[in-house]
């Protein structure tokens, strides 16, 4: 239990700290604009016109909002935050304790495999990982929208409670859950690729008998996560876009953003604008190739 209590208090912490750039890059993603383009410089120093960054959106946000105005959304973030580490940890502890089906054939055996091992964690850490996401999504899809409001100057969703008050009236109970087949396909996926990807790199590209083979191991594995997040990412951003469609509030309705009858419809889409990796970087934002940037709704076409 004080391991579950400090992993909150840090969860916490992190949340806090890490809020005003999900905010950021939350309002991207949904293809929010305020400020026009920049004549800037790219990496390699040649001249280029970019997209506003972090910093001068967080500027923007505090030029209207004030610095408070950078943490909307963060109380049902917290919630979700909480909620979910306490699931997280029941679900694995009671995996763990029933133990998990071999997934792969062959007689039963003393010691698993190495390649089965990790299968078998896997695939323990990918239900725990889904029944938290599936019961906290609700307060994902309150504090997604809580932050769009910002488009649209609305105050629809003040508070947790009475935001899902205004989900239930509006939506029902399916409202609580937009934007959730994405996000756990996406989860799922990003899981698998990398436990393993870094199995096989700990396997067959690490020598044992090599010094530091903790440290290259654990350092494989946050690479291989680097990379699942990014091939991954289009399913974050389909996710937190069918949170906000179409839900009243101006930032997911036309003339502002386009509205989705299903998540996949929203995917095409994106795919066919070239936007599946709208809001990935916060920094170095080019300008779309063959878009015009509309003052007056502040966002490309």
């Amino acid at each position: 239990m004080a391991d579950v209590c400090g992993q909150v208090l840090l969860g916490s912490g992190l949340t806090v700290l890490s809020h005003p750039l999900m905010y950021i890059k939350v309002l991207i993603q949904v293809g929010h604009e305020p400020l026009r383009p920049t004549l800037g410089r790219n990496l390699f120093g040649r001249q280029v016109y970019q997209l506003p960054g972090l910093f001068a959106y967080a500027k923007h946000i505090i030029k209207i909002d004030g610095r408070a105005g950078l943490f909307k959304g963060l109380g049902p973030r917290l919630c979700a935050g909480t909620i979910g580490t306490l699931v997280h940890s029941k679900v694995a502890q009671k995996c763990q304790e029933q133990g998990t089906p071999q997934i792969l054939g062959g007689q039963q055996k003393d010691k698993e495999s190495s390649l089965q091992q990790v299968v078998n964690e896997t695939t323990r850490e990918m239900v725990a990982r889904s029944c938290a996401t599936i019961v906290t999504h609700p307060f994902h899809v309150i504090t997604l929208r809580c932050m769009v409001q910002f488009i649209g100057r609305e105050t629809k969703y003040s508070g947790v409670f009475d935001s899902i008050i205004t989900v239930y009236r509006e939506e029902g109970i399916l409202g609580f859950f937009a934007g959730l087949i994405p996000r756990l396909l996406g989860d799922v996926l990003s899981l698998w690729i990398c436990n393993l990807l870094a199995h096989l790199i700990n396997t067959y590209a690490i020598d044992d008998s090599m010094s530091h083979t903790g440290e290259i191991k654990n350092c494989s594995q946050a690479m291989t996560g680097f990379f699942a997040s990014m091939l991954t990412y289009p399913f974050v951003l389909v996710s937190n876009i069918m949170a906000v469609n179409n839900c009243g509030l101006a930032g997911g309705r036309d003339p502002y953003a386009s509205v989705y009858p299903t998540w996949v419809d929203c995917w095409m889409h994106l795919s066919r604008e070239g936007n599946m990796s709208r809001g990935n970087s916060l920094f170095f934002r080019k300008l779309p190739a063959g878009k015009t940037y509309a003052v007056d709704q502040k966002r490309f076409f």
